[in-house]
């Protein structure tokens, strides 16, 4: 009786191919099986192969995966992991960094007293007297009108820039403030000794709207981020288009 059941199992293994030609692909293939496991099947029994095969993997001491510590995160491969994602929490950190570089940039833009572009302050005629007259003299308009538009650029953009509001546009009219401070700086002091030399004083002129340049331009390609106007805006108008 098995021999007849065996033989049977060999005949449809060798004679499938054929068998689903003729059936279509409407029908279901027939599956290659090894003919002991199916034996074992049509007998009752459940194959003894795959009984060993269980048995080896379900004891794999390997299986079991080690809790990661405090010490794996610092030498471990995880110490070179960077974050590839922009959104939820990965860029809360870029809220303080927005806010603080744009009250910063107030600050920058009040020349001579509260608020920008002080006409007649000392403040504001030793800018026109000892920057922009001897290293943006190739500009075309008055002195005055290029200290002015500085002033407000770096004044009314800080607060668009701490707001989170039309950010994008305002870190590209900083950047173009800083990389002007970037071209003064270096046209006045040169490179002072960078990388590896330093000056008398300490006093690192291009290094600061260098940084500043690099923040304005990375906001510039991502946003606001959280926790902004942008994103209240952005947020309402996204709706109004999905409805």
């Amino acid at each position: 009786m098995y021999a007849k059941r065996y033989f049977s199992v060999l005949f449809l293994v060798a004679f499938s191919p054929c068998i689903s030609a003729f059936t279509g692909p409407h029908h279901k293939k027939l599956t290659r099986v090894s003919p002991i496991a199916n034996f074992n099947t049509i007998s009752g029994t459940r194959p003894i192969i795959h009984q060993h095969v269980n048995l080896a993997m379900s004891s794999n001491p390997n299986d079991k995966k080690k809790k990661e510590t405090t010490l794996d995160r610092l030498t471990g491969p995880k110490l070179f992991k960077t974050v590839t994602n922009w959104q939820g929490i990965h860029s809360v950190p870029l809220v303080p960094l927005r806010i603080l570089t744009g009250l910063l940039m107030i600050h920058h833009g009040s020349e001579g007293g509260i608020g920008p572009a002080n006409f007649g302050t000392p403040e504001f005629q030793g800018f026109i007297d000892y920057i922009i007259n001897p290293y943006f003299g190739f500009l075309p308009g008055s002195p005055e009108l290029w200290s002015a538009v500085h002033d407000y650029a770096e004044f009314y953009g800080g607060i668009c820039f701490a707001l989170g509001f039309l950010t994008r546009p305002a870190a590209l009219s900083l950047l173009v403030t800083m990389m002007s401070a970037v071209y003064f700086h270096l046209s006045a002091s040169g490179l002072q000794g960078f990388p590896l030399g330093h000056v008398s004083n300490y006093s690192y002129d291009f290094e600061e709207p260098l940084l500043y340049s690099l923040i304005f331009l990375m906001f510039w390609f991502n946003g606001a981020g959280p926790l902004s106007v942008d994103s209240v805006i952005y947020k309402a108008i996204s709706e109004e288009d999905e409805e």
